[in-house]
């Protein structure tokens, strides 16, 4: 005796909403990324002390943890909160990477014995994510003692980043999916 699942229609999304929820989140977080890294290439980086390259290190965490509060929130608000994770983490990971590239950018531009060579927005921008992805190449180096401080708190960060943030959105998709009204579609 075989039991066949038959489809309730007012569970399902029909392909093409899905298509176009799925799409609507990919060019949000396109659009988002884009953003962010339009406002990181004209900062400008006037003052160039290394207290100020803290600052912009705190100032770019605390921005971090807001924002990923504020996506965890939609998260589990969300009609589609699967859909909402990804689309926090395609929004939090580069807001993390752009918040150590410009410390590293602002510490390049204000004495060049900070790394192994100067470094304009790419080039941070480039370490920030090879240190992120434990790639290393070691083309890039820190060379003063507060670089190195530095990027090893970027390190540390991202074990937390990966583990944490990823682990949070999840759990706050499946409360979503939870919360959600019984019969609504899943995307």
């Amino acid at each position: 005796m075989s039991t066949e699942v038959t489809p309730n229609p007012s569970t399902e999304v029909d392909p093409r909403s899905r298509r176009r929820e799925i799409t609507a989140t990919v060019v949000d977080a396109t659009l988002a990324c884009v953003l962010l890294l339009g406002v990181y290439y004209v900062i400008p980086f006037t003052d160039l002390s290394s207290g100020q390259s803290l600052l912009r290190l705190a100032l770019g965490v605390g921005i971090f943890v807001m924002v990923l509060v504020w996506q965890l929130r939609r998260v589990t608000r969300a009609e589609y909160p699967v859909l909402r994770a990804v689309h926090g983490l395609a929004v939090t990971i580069p807001l993390f990477l752009v918040a150590f590239a410009a410390v590293y950018l602002s510490l390049s531009l204000g004495t060049e014995t900070h790394f192994s060579e100067e470094l304009d927005h790419t080039g941070a921008l480039y370490l920030a994510i090879t240190i992120f992805s434990t790639v290393g190449f070691g083309d890039i180096t820190p060379e003063s003692e507060l670089a190195r401080i530095l990027v090893s708190v970027q390190m540390l960060l991202d074990l937390v980043v990966i583990g944490v943030v990823v682990r949070l959105l999840t759990t706050a998709a499946k409360t979503g999916r939870r919360n959600r009204p019984t019969g609504s579609a899943d995307v």
